[in-house]
């Protein structure tokens, strides 16, 4: 059943967007089974955020079928879903703790989880990485994300910046949009997947000076003319709309 008038308009757009955003991860290949998940805060409710009905896979996901939760996990309408109980945990603590952040992405594509295993973490040997490093953060593991405990240790590590590498894990990206925290993400596995494709042709790697690296974010702000990550938005939803429609149900 639709929700479409069933909840605020602006509601509704932010289902929208999510959904869109769960159908993009998979057509792009980093989901992983019914695991791993993407939240939303609701538009007027800072205590409130979407997330994915948990068993569905990504290409599955609707507007209508995300669950609505508080920071206690508790949903706020009726659905016959649960929720992943580790997508809770670290979407809760972002989301409570960073009132800039409206979407949070997390991933364990096999490429991200690689370099997450790497001591020395993501190296500015590409372009990508370095458009990313400036906002990277680093996480320890402490194994499946249950316990409230570990909550304040990851929004420690976060800080204010927008990307993490969670150790031996995966990868995090947060947004002030869904648009954002998948460019974002993007970027992140892109730069993760460039380093073990060169690390594997087994020659000294070049890397980015840290002055170039300093220099990148206002140079992303000028090749995209200062509208980020919404200049790709809307070819991406086209390109979702040919390929695997039925998002905004």
């Amino acid at each position: 059943m639709s929700l479409r008038d069933a909840v605020p308009a602006p509601e509704w757009q932010a289902r929208v967007e999510l959904a869109a955003c769960y159908r993009l991860v998979a057509l792009f290949g980093w989901d992983d089974l019914v695991f791993t998940h993407i939240s939303s805060r609701v538009p007027e409710a800072d205590d409130q955020f979407l997330i994915n009905p948990y068993g569905l896979f990504f290409e599955e996901i609707t507007a209508s079928s995300l669950v609505k939760v508080d920071h206690a996990g508790r949903p706020l309408m009726d659905t016959p879903f649960a929720i992943n109980p580790a997508g809770f945990v670290i979407h809760s603590a972002v989301h409570e703790a960073r009132p800039d952040v409206h979407c949070v992405l997390h991933t364990h594509t096999l490429h991200g989880v690689a370099v997450a295993a790497q001591a020395a973490g993501l190296l500015p040997i590409s372009q990508q990485g370095a458009l990313v490093l400036g906002r990277l953060a680093y996480h320890d593991y402490e194994g499946l994300a249950l316990r409230d405990a570990e909550r304040a240790r990851l929004v420690a590590d976060l800080g204010t910046r927008s990307l993490m590498i969670l150790r031996n894990h995966g990868l995090l990206a947060c947004g002030r949009s869904v648009a954002e925290a998948f460019q974002g993400m993007y970027i992140l596995d892109a730069a993760c997947r460039i380093q073990l494709l060169a690390q594997a042709g087994g020659g000294a790697l070049l890397e980015v000076p840290q002055a170039i690296v300093d220099g990148m974010p206002q140079q992303s702000r000028e090749v995209t003319r200062g509208q980020g990550a919404n200049l790709l938005w809307p070819a991406l939803l086209r390109r979702l709309d040919r390929r695997l429609p039925g998002y905004d149900a």
